[in-house]
C-alpha cells in the first residue's frame, strides 16, 4: 500500500510542477518579442536545408522502422532472461527457446517476403 500512496504523491508533485509552470508562463505572459526569419525554416542539424521540407518517403522506409523497433524491442525482452538464467531453470530454456523461434519465424517471413530489401 506505501508504494501506491507513493506513486500517487508522485504524480501529484508532477501534476502540480507541470500546472505551475504553464499558469506562471501564462501569468507573466511569455512570449517571443522577436519574429525572426530564421524560426521558420526547417532545421537540419546546423545545414543549410536543401529543398521543402515536406517530402514524402517511400512506405518501405516505414516498414523498415517498424521491423525495426519490433525486432529491437523483443530482443530487448532477453535481457531480464539473461539475468536469471540460472534461477530459471529448464522450463526457462524452453520459454526463451520458444520465444527465439518464433522471433526467427517473424524474421524469415518479412526475409522472404521482401519487406526487409531496400530498393
Amino acid at each position: 500500500m506505501s508504494s501506491g500512496l507513493a506513486l500517487l504523491a508522485f504524480l501529484l508533485v508532477a501534476v502540480a510542477v507541470a500546472g505551475s509552470m504553464l499558469v506562471g508562463a501564462r501569468l507573466l505572459r511569455v512570449v517571443s518579442t522577436k519574429r525572426e526569419p530564421l524560426k521558420g525554416q526547417t532545421y537540419e542539424c546546423g545545414e543549410v536545408p536543401s529543398g521543402v521540407a515536406w517530402v514524402r518517403f517511400h512506405a518501405r522506409y516505414y516498414v523498415v522502422a517498424l521491423f525495426f523497433v519490433l525486432f529491437d524491442i523483443e530482443t530487448a525482452f532477453l535481457l531480464p532472461w539473461a539475468t536469471i538464467v540460472r534461477e530459471a531453470g529448464a522450463r526457462g530454456l524452453v520459454a526463451v527457446t520458444s520465444f527465439v523461434v518464433v522471433l526467427m519465424l517473424g524474421w524469415a517471413w518479412a526475409t522472404r517476403k521482401g519487406a526487409l530489401q531496400w530498393q
